[in-house]
């Protein structure tokens, strides 16, 4: 029987991948716009601090790699968006607290 990929288990995977410049995980930064979940197909829809980003490659490849860990996921898809664009009003309460906002 196939294992259902819970929309909270990939959250908390998003949770463990911080940009290398940023001391705050990329969900609370606001950089995750969409989370799309069939079957096991996880189709996360994404955008940056900034498109000319030095980290995207490293980015997307620790998203696909945090998200391949939950069980039951067997294709991870990540999407780059830059509409809109990414402000500082995207990052949660906690991140603001962190980065002095």
């Amino acid at each position: 029987m196939d294992v259902q990929v819970k929309k909270e288990d990939v959250i908390k995977a998003l949770k463990e991948c911080f940009d290398p410049e940023i001391p705050v995980n990329i969900y609370d930064l606001g950089l995750i716009r969409e989370i799309e979940i069939t079957n096991q197909k996880v189709r996360i829809k994404m955008t940056l601090t900034s498109p000319f980003c030095p980290t995207t490659d490293y980015l997307l490849m620790d998203v696909k790699n945090k998200v391949e860990e939950i069980a039951g996921a067997s294709e991870v898809e990540t999407e780059l968006s830059f509409d809109p664009p990414w402000n500082k009003d995207d990052m949660s309460e906690e991140a603001k607290a962190i980065l002095g906002l």
